[in-house]
Parts: structure tokens; sequence; C-alpha cells
């Protein structure tokens, strides 16, 4: 099913003269404000809808669209986003309206709540059908609110929709989110603009090597894959001693502790293991301990990137890294 709705709400001119003398120059041109509903929240889960809100420059509404989608396998968590796999049977596949959801990404900010969660998800549905999606950056309205310091009880949804007096008709179906969060995105957008605030805008990284488990591939249009589950990860501990920090331009060796931030285009996982099997030691956080943070986005301020800054741990990119990794030298002896 899909719905394409276009409704323009062009600025008076009055009004238009007032946001020109306080917008930002370095805001964006344009907003994608998406929601998602899925199968599931694991790296293998599918998309069962999707919604769009295009938003202009200023955060005025341009159209909007929605569509379900057949995840080729159990539509899981039905009584949270009420899609069962009879709704779903005839509902297009991912890769049929790629090039749809595409159009409403292109050159515009990724906008959506807990946006790591909804790129990823995104990303990965791309990736599968063989395209890229067409996203550069990102924007977590969460993140925006924690930096316009929102006098909110928590960060969800409900309570950003109910702090601007947006009402909420049916919560997790993505068309309804999806107009939710633009109309609390859009005052959010305004009052960062009037505070010439600087927004949360994180690179995203198209997904191009990842790891599916069966379940999520084989199927045909109307049959779905019995559901399995990964099994929890836990890597042994690394065997070598941390020898310190990467010397920029050096190599590697064993038992160095490395972080990541951010996206990456393989998969974290595979990444992560690829590190454990040269010998390094992958972390979790930065502390002063910290050999190397692995980021394609040096200039976000998540925290790893502000503690990596902080205690000056040497920071690289993940090609610089995947090249490193070639040749990571021996553990010292003992």
């Amino acid at each position: 099913m899909l719905e394409d709705h276009t409704a323009a709400a062009p600025l008076f001119p009055a009004q238009q003269t007032a946001a020109a003398r306080t917008w930002p120059s370095g805001y964006p041109d344009g907003y994608a404000v998406v929601d998602v509903e899925t199968t599931g929240l694991a790296r293998d889960d599918r998309i069962v809808s999707a919604a769009v809100y295009r938003l202009d420059a200023r955060g005025e509404v341009e159209d909007h669209w929605y569509t379900t989608v057949n995840p080729q396998r159990d539509p899981g968590p039905t009584w949270i986003h009420g899609l069962t796999s009879e709704v779903l049977a005839d509902a297009p596949l991912f890769g049929e309206i790629a090039e749809d959801f595409a159009e409403r990404l292109k050159d515009r900010v990724l906008v959506a709540h807990n946006a790591v969660f909804d790129w990823t998800m995104i990303s990965r549905e791309f990736a599968r059908a063989d395209r890229v999606a067409p996203v550069r950056q990102r924007l977590c309205t969460i993140a925006l609110a924690k930096q316009l310091d929102l006098p909110l009880p928590n960060h969800k949804l409900e309570s950003l929709a109910a702090h601007y007096g947006v009402q909420q008709r049916r919560a997790h179906h993505a068309l309804d989110d999806a107009r939710v969060l633009a109309e609390a995105f859009r005052p959010s957008l305004r009052l960062a603009a009037r505070q010439s605030v600087r927004l949360p805008l994180l690179a995203c990284q198209p997904l191009t090597e990842w790891n599916d488990t069966p379940s999520a591939a084989g199927s045909t249009r109307g049959g779905y894959a019995p559901r399995t589950w990964r099994p929890a990860r836990r890597r042994p501990a690394c065997p070598y001693p941390n020898p310190g920090r990467y010397a920029p331009g050096g190599t590697l060796v064993q038992g160095m502790r490395v972080a990541f931030s951010g996206d990456t285009s393989v998969d974290r996982e595979l990444l992560e293991d690829r590190a454990v099997e040269a010998g390094l030691h992958v972390a979790t956080s930065v502390s002063r301990l910290t050999s190397l943070l692995v980021t394609n986005d040096p200039e976000a301020g998540t925290s790893k990137v502000s503690k990596a800054l902080a205690f000056g741990t040497p920071v690289i990119d993940e090609t610089a890294f995947s090249h490193l990794l070639r040749d990571v030298a021996p553990a010292p002896s003992r």
C-alpha cells in the first residue's frame, strides 16, 4: 500500500523576512522526517512499513508518503505495529519501493527519533536491494531536545509531542509517528535557529558489507522463513597486554585497545571480528587506556569522540583502519 500526498504550506512575506533575519546560514536545505516499523530490533530484522514527511529548509511541510512492506518473513510484534502476515502478503517488497523511498530521502537530512535505529534499518534494506540510500547526514530529535534543554520528563516521542501540544492518534503506525515527529521537530528547529544552536548532525555511512542470518534471505513473496535469533556474543578476553597508544603513521600492535564510533560501511560486528582476529582488544568505550578510536565522522559530538579529543587518543577513519589491519605487528615478548 502506497500513499503520497503533497501539501504546500508557504510562509507569508512578513514571516519570510523575519525567518531570513534569524535563520543560520549553515543549516541544511531540507529534511526527511522518517519513521519505520520493523519485525524486531536485531540486525537481521526487516522493515514492515515506512513513512516520510518532507520539510523544506525552514521546516515547512512539503508532502508525505507511506507504504507497507512485505518483509518476506514473520512480521514480528503485530501487537505493536498491527501489521499481520495477511495484511503484508500483498504489500510490495522493499526492492519495489526503494526508488520511491530514495527519491524522498535524496539531498535531505534524515530526521528520526532515535535516528541511529531508523538509519540502520534503512541502510541495511537498501544494501539488500543492491542500492545505496541517498542519505549523508542524520539528525536525532532526542539529541536535539537535549541540546535545546527542553523540559521533558523523559525523551520518549509522546513526551516531545506533549511538550509542543501535538496529538498522537495511532502510536506505532509509521505514518502517524512520522507526522507527530514532523510537527514536534518544526518548533524545535525554529527554536534552534533563533538561538543559533548548532544542529546535532551526524554523518551517515552507507552499508556495503554486512552479515545476515539465514532467516533474512531465501523466501519469496507471501512466504515467511522461520524466525531465528542471533545468539548473544561474548568474545574471549584479549590474550595480549596493551602496548599503549597507536602512533599515527605507524602500525597496529596486538593488544592495542580499539574503540569504534559512528557508522561504518562494513557491518560493525564484522569489523570488530576482524580486529579481534588480528589480536586487538575491542573496547566498548574510550578511556585513557584506549589506543585508537576509529570513526568516519571525527566532527561528531558523540561521547567517544569527545573523550578521544580530551584524552589525546589518536583518531583514524575506517578505510585507514582496514588498511592497517592487513599487517598488525605481533605483541612484544613478555
